[in-house]
C-alpha cells in the first residue's frame, strides 16, 4: 500500500549553501546527515549511477521532507538556473510504502522500470530504509521505500 509522498529530492553542486538556504527561507531543520563513499556498489546499482559518492541531507518541515544531494563523483551536470518550468530540474520524488516488495511488483506491472530490485534486509544490514529507484514512462525517476524503523529520522506520520 502506498502511504504517500514522503519527499522531493534536489541535486547540487553546493550541499551547504542549499541546506542553509531551505533552513532561513523555509523553516526546514536538518533531521539527518549522511551520504556515501564510491565503491558502493548496491548504491550505485539503486541510483543507477556508477561511482557515486554523496553527501546527503534530509530536512523535514511540517509533514513535508525535502532531500538534498551533493555527488561527490561523478559530478553532476548544471542546469541554467533560469530554465523554464517546462525543463528538468528534480532528481526525484519519494513514495513510503509499507510492502516495498508487493509494490515493485505492482509498479513494474504499471510500466515502471527500476534500476534493481529492492536490496534485502540482509543486503542492508541495520539500515533504516529499504528502497529502489524506478522510473515513469517519461523517464522520470520515483523512489519506493518502505522505513523499517518507525523510531527513525526518516520516518513520517501519514
Amino acid at each position: 500500500m502506498i502511504r504517500g509522498i514522503h519527499h522531493v529530492a534536489l541535486s547540487t553542486s553546493n550541499i551547504e549553501r542549499l541546506t542553509k538556504f531551505y533552513e532561513d527561507a523555509f523553516g526546514f531543520k536538518v533531521v539527518w546527515h549522511g551520504g556515501w563513499p564510491e565503491g558502493s556498489d548496491m548504491i550505485d546499482t539503486i541510483v543507477g549511477v556508477p561511482g557515486s559518492s554523496s553527501k546527503q541531507v534530509m530536512m523535514k518541515a511540517g509533514n513535508a521532507h525535502i532531500e538534498i544531494f551533493q555527488y561527490l563523483t561523478p559530478e553532476g551536470k548544471p542546469v541554467d538556473p533560469k530554465r523554464p518550468a517546462n525543463d528538468h530540474g528534480y532528481t526525484h520524488f519519494c513514495v513510503d510504502v509499507t510492502d516495498i516488495d508487493a509494490e515493485y511488483e505492482r509498479l513494474k506491472g504499471v510500466g515502471m522500470t527500476f534500476n534493481c530490485p529492492p536490496p534485502s534486509r540482509e543486503e542492508l544490514g541495520e539500515g533504516p530504509i529499504r528502497a529502489t529507484y524506478g522510473r515513469d514512462p517519461e523517464g522520470n525517476i520515483i523512489e519506493i521505500q518502505e522505513i523499517l524503523d518507525p523510531d527513525h529520522e526518516f520516518y513520517l506520520n501519514v
